[in-house]
């Protein structure tokens, strides 16, 4: 794509779309470093302030990533979620063209966490199941996810106990072996900063921004079955929904 000048569109913005273009072309790969701002002006015929805007675009896409004194390099493009439509890790990851996998952490009774009891409909004290599991996507950690199931539901989710939860779907499990329909679900997204635990379990810097996203998940005759809290790489993830008029 050459810059057009002449066009009505911000130079920039044709900077950010031609390199954009080269690296779904694969033209330009993940890994890649990126030439020079001086490099890129003199190519494209503009000052470097123009070609930081678009370097700035392409930061804030999530396509490279830039260090203070370093090039800029290309990096592995966000997975993105709908928020629209109730589905698992896994089927989400199917859907967007990944692999998914998971590394368990704990997967074990607990107390039931204070901020479940009123929508789990059971007294304090009583135990769920807590699974806690590194979520990767290719290979790569993506989230860390504590799942707190519902086994006044149905007396078989105690079956998760003995399941090999790294290989296996927990929403396949509600529909496949329980027979729940999934109907619904509340959430609650919020940025947070990474733990020196999540930092490390996630591979990336102390102090690096999260998503912290709360899903309380209902089934169609409205008994609440799971609550869950995930931390998301902001880098790495970003979700989508359409509101409607």
């Amino acid at each position: 794509m050459m810059i057009d000048k002449g066009s009505p569109i911000p130079i920039y913005h044709q900077i950010y779309s031609t390199i954009k273009d080269e690296i779904e072309k694969g033209a330009l790969k993940y890994g890649d470093i990126l030439p020079s701002e001086e490099d890129l002006a003199q190519k494209y015929d503009v000052s470097r302030l123009t070609v930081r805007q678009a370097l700035r675009k392409l930061v804030e896409d999530g396509v490279i990533e830039k260090e203070k004194g370093k090039r800029s390099k290309i990096i592995q493009s966000k997975n993105i979620e709908n928020l629209s439509e109730l589905r698992g890790f896994t089927e989400d990851a199917k859907i967007s063209g990944h692999q998914a996998s998971s590394s368990v952490i704990t997967n074990t009774l607990v107390d039931i966490p204070e901020v479940a009891i009123e929508k789990f409909k059971v007294p304090t004290g009583s135990k769920v199941i807590r699974l806690n599991r590194l979520r990767l996507l290719d290979n790569i950690p993506y989230a860390i996810e504590w799942a707190y199931i519902n086994i006044a539901v149905d007396v078989r989710m105690l079956n998760i106990l003995e399941m090999d939860m790294s290989k296996s779907s927990l929403y396949a499990f509600f529909k496949n072996t329980i027979g729940l329909k999934l109907e619904y679900a509340d959430e609650t997204l919020e940025v947070v900063t990474a733990s020196v635990d999540n930092a490390k379990l996630l591979g990336i810097q102390n102090g690096s921004c999260l998503l912290l996203r709360r899903r309380f998940t209902y089934s169609s005759n409205g008994e609440c079955i799971e609550y869950v809290q995930s931390f998301y790489r902001g880098d790495r993830y970003k979700f989508n929904v359409r509101i409607r008029a």
